[in-house]
């Protein structure tokens, strides 16, 4: 995780969004998907019920 100084003139909107975790999703089984986020290999998530995001 990289880390950086904001000055007091600085505002949010002059700085690019910040990337969130690389994540990985596969399907176990027809219907069971797996969620692995990049470089952790302690922990996962399973989901029977996945919805697809619109934005």
């Amino acid at each position: 995780m990289t880390t950086s100084a904001q000055s007091h003139s600085e505002t949010t909107s002059d700085q690019e969004p910040q990337q969130g975790p690389e994540i990985a999703i596969c399907e176990s089984r027809p219907g069971k998907s797996v969620f692995l986020e990049a470089g952790n290999t302690d922990g996962w998530i399973s989901s029977d019920m996945t919805v697809d995001v619109i934005r």
